[in-house]
């Protein structure tokens, strides 16, 4: 296996400029934290790379960056990801120094493939939304949270990190908080809240064992679940009712829900404001999986197809 190189061989000073860069972002732009763990681990490994050279992060040039890619192959969106984190690094130098030449201005993008997001039919939903055995507590949660997540379209992020205190089930909606710290109000489904009620009364308090922890939704420790027990669950249910798991995805009920809405005659406005989405370009590519799907349809059953 490859050793990695330990920052420990980055220059006092490109240290201190990552750090101070990373709190720059964070307090004007408010990224999520693995989003500047990501830029971190981007920065450091250019930083280690132009130390093994001689040089530092401030005096790159435009050669040094392009050697690096070269240097360190990865898939595009691993080369996109490390872009980003180079371009708005040197932004960050430029803007404290007017005379500052950025080394990423000339470089160029990688041409990033698009890929449709996986929405599963609506009958496979329904069955997948049936999977967890309702007589037992884990199944109850399970249920509960399946429901949530298609009837609100959350990220995974949002559905475990849910404190219990942002839902209204008096008028059915919740509170979001999204990517880049922005809040947002959820509407939930009757059924979601019939379930999430039932969830409530008969399983929270079992799985808190008397402590009062913050988050909605409790694994078997009484603790608040991460993204990894849910991505386990989902493809353990799929696998129950015979969905091949290569379909799967941890945001398969998310992506499900804005198809479904769209196929149901749902306005991309309203589509855009329940996702969460900051620019209605990211939102129109549901119009596109919506549109495969009618393709699909069409060959399928139409004489000229």
């Amino acid at each position: 296996m490859k050793k990695e190189t330990s920052p420990t061989s980055i220059a006092e000073a490109d240290r201190r400029s990552i750090a101070a860069f990373l709190e720059r972002i964070w307090s004007e732009d408010g990224l999520a934290d693995r989003t500047l763990e990501a830029y971190r681990r981007d920065l450091e490994a250019l930083a280690t790379w132009l130390g093994e050279r001689g040089s530092v992060l401030h005096d790159a040039r435009r050669e040094d960056i392009s050697a690096y890619h070269g240097a360190k192959p990865a898939a595009i969106r691993s080369i996109a990801r490390r872009q980003s984190a180079f371009r708005r690094y040197y932004a960050f130098v430029a803007r404290d120094e007017s005379a500052f030449v950025d080394p990423t201005l000339l470089i160029e993008r990688p041409k990033m493939p698009r890929s449709l997001p996986k929405a599963l039919a609506e009958r496979e939903i329904e069955s997948l939304l049936a999977a967890p055995d309702v007589d037992t507590m884990l199944g109850l949660r399970d249920r509960a949270m399946l429901e949530l997540m298609y009837a609100s379209g959350l990220r995974v992020s949002e559905l475990v990190e849910l404190p219990l205190a942002a839902l209204n089930a008096r008028q059915g909606v919740l509170r979001v908080t999204g990517k880049g710290g922005k809040d947002r109000l959820v509407p939930v489904g009757e059924v979601a809240l019939e379930r999430i009620a039932t969830y409530l009364a008969q399983v929270r308090p079992q799985l808190a064992k008397g402590r009062q922890p913050a988050a909605l939704f409790l694994s078997k420790r009484g603790e608040g679940m991460t993204r990894q027990m849910f991505w386990t669950l989902v493809k353990r249910h799929a696998l129950k009712v015979g969905i091949n798991p290569k379909r799967i995805s941890p945001h398969v009920l998310r992506h499900s829900f804005a198809t479904h809405l769209l196929n149901h005659g749902a306005d991309l406005r309203a589509l855009q404001m329940l996702l969460g989405h900051s620019s209605l370009s990211t939102t129109q590519i549901y119009t596109l999986v919506a549109k495969e799907g009618l393709k699909r349809l069409h060959a399928q059953h139409h004489p000229r197809g």
